[in-house]
């Protein structure tokens, strides 16, 4: 059945009531808004909220639905698959990498009403990766800048974690206890403790305790497939809402197509299509938020006559760079019952290898957390790592309850020649498909190679044994890097572009290097700093 927009007439959905509706503030297309915000993710979410809040006026467009979270996400994996970005993308490459659930989102919210939650700061030294560390490149902004917008961020998301943290340097506590630490998380602590290494239990953004018309978590499990009770403190129930309160209007299944500029090279609006009809949002300034391939795609697809290569994109560099975390993991079974599924599917996690910098053959960091899959996809796993099939795969599903593993975030080279492309073929909308092209360096292949090492050992220094190991990845990045200078880098430190003054970038393309961590916190830090920055250039009559 057709989806149609539920967000119209001067009403958006109650995320936290069933069929309810709040009031939202809507602009005709012909009104000259202050920004109109392309993607209503972890970036644009959290930005459409800061300048709402700083009295800008603001239009959200975002290519997927409104979620009702009480009654559009069911206890069902395979019905849950919608969450993703599941339009048709073209991927390859020596290492293609699989597109789908680990590394997109559709609807408001983005991916951030299917992540795992883990909400984890970069390691300072990260910023000055080049300087400090002979890796990669520079960040324009340093970890002290970005510092006070972790905090904002962990404090809007009610991180729920640890009276103190093991890596990085000390910070105000965590606004939420941390949760009761499930069996899987206990395996990984077990095997770190026995090997002398520092582990933690994962500071989360799902709350440990009641916080509004959020009941604490019920650890039912699926995470990865939409919240259902609201726990989760998703960009949909935190961002949204108060964006809402603001006068942020937020227009569901709006796909942007083309980027349009003014006789004066400016950004003068954003074409897109709402209800088979293509339309034009008129606006003061423009924001690109729809992560590492769909901001590349839309800058690339809005070439004109003054900017043949794309908006953005003088440097050539829009599309390049482009990161993944590569996610190594060990399996063991043990001869006691794990039931892994019961919680979050990431409870405990080691950074030892983000921090240590002796006794490594290669550049960069991972980290690595306890894992929890829920039937479907384990079995998905199994199949595909294990060849197994018919009743092989049946009686390995047997040990399921006896099952633990280990997952790496592991960082991997920033490379030019992985890149966002676009590609001949024409997606429903009649707009040209992304091709994403990927290969893995030595670098990146030494790095993972020692994860399988050390989660191994480590498991069977918790008691695991038949160990198997599997590939995956996770999270894409820097497809439009941020930095200082016009010609290495695609737009400046505030996320705007250095050829069109009032375009500006604010998702995970943005970032120079990955890091070995889960990015969404970093993402919500950069949009809190980006939303403060405008406002004070704002205010200086900078815009």
């Amino acid at each position: 059945m057709a989806r149609r927009p539920r967000t119209g007439g001067g009403r958006a959905p109650d995320v936290f009531a069933r069929g309810g509706w709040v009031p939202m503030r809507e602009y005709p297309d012909s009104d000259e808004v202050d920004f109109a915000i392309v993607g209503a993710g972890a970036g644009g979410a959290t930005l459409a909220c800061k300048l709402a809040e700083a009295g800008f006026s603001v239009v959200v467009l975002e290519a997927g639905p409104f979620w009702r979270p009480l009654e559009d996400f069911a206890s069902d994996e395979e019905a849950q698959q919608e969450l993703y970005w599941l339009e048709e993308r073209l991927t390859g490459g020596l290492d293609p990498i699989a597109l789908g659930g680990n590394n997109s989102g559709w609807g408001v919210g983005g991916s951030t009403v299917h992540f795992s939650m883990i909400s984890l700061r970069f390691r300072p030294e990260w910023f000055r990766a080049r300087s400090l560390l002979g890796y990669g490149v520079d960040w324009p902004i340093g970890y002290d800048e970005l510092a006070p917008y972790y905090e904002e961020a962990e404090r809007a998301l009610a991180i729920s974690g640890p009276l103190r943290y093991p890596w990085g340097p000390p910070h105000r506590r965590y606004p939420y206890r941390e949760h009761e630490m499930n069996a899987a998380g206990l395996v990984l602590a077990r095997g770190a403790e026995r090997m002398g290494v520092a582990w933690s239990p994962v500071p989360l953004a799902t709350v440990s305790a009641p916080r509004g018309k959020s009941p604490p978590c019920v650890y039912r499990g699926f995470c990865n497939f939409g919240c259902s009770t609201n726990a989760k403190q998703s960009a949909l129930v935190v961002w949204i809402p108060r964006a809402l309160r603001a006068g942020a209007e937020v227009r569901d299944l709006a796909m942007a197509g083309r980027i349009e500029l003014d006789a004066a090279g400016l950004a003068s609006g954003v074409h897109y299509r709402r209800d088979e009809e293509w339309r034009f949002q008129r606006a003061r300034n423009v924001v690109v938020a729809g992560y590492a391939i769909e901001t590349p795609r839309l800058l690339l697809n809005s070439a004109c006559a003054r900017f043949p290569q794309g908006l953005a994109n003088s440097s050539g560099l829009v599309g390049t760079h482009l990161t993944t975390h590569a996610g190594p993991g060990v399996w063991a079974r043990f001869d006691e019952e794990i039931r892994w599924n019961k919680g979050p599917p990431n409870m405990a996690v080691c950074e030892h290898w983000n921090y240590a910098d002796e006794g490594k053959d290669f550049d960069g960091g991972y980290a690595f957390m306890s894992q929890g899959p829920l039937p479907r996809a384990w079995a998905q796993l199994v199949a595909t790592s294990q060849n197994l099939w018919g009743m092989a795969l049946r009686e390995a599903m047997l040990d399921y309850n006896h099952m633990s593993g280990l997952v790496a975030v592991a960082e991997t080279e920033p490379r030019i020649q992985n890149r966002v492309t676009l590609a001949a073929k024409r997606d429903r909308h009649g707009l040209p498909v992304a091709r994403v092209d990927f290969a893995y360096s030595d670098n990146d292949r030494r790095m993972q190679e020692h994860a399988r090492r050390f989660m191994g050992r480590m498991l069977e220094a918790a008691g695991g044994r038949d160990l198997w190991s599997s590939e995956d990845t996770s999270h894409i990045l820097g497809t439009c890097r941020m930095g200082a200078s016009p010609d290495s880098s695609v737009v400046d430190a505030d996320g705007r572009s250095w050829d069109v003054r009032n375009l500006w970038i604010c998702d995970g393309s943005l970032f120079p290097t990955c890091g070995g961590v889960n990015p969404s916190l970093t993402i919500q830090a950069l949009a809190c700093r980006i939303g403060e920055r405008i406002r004070r250039l704002s205010a200086r009559g900078e815009l």
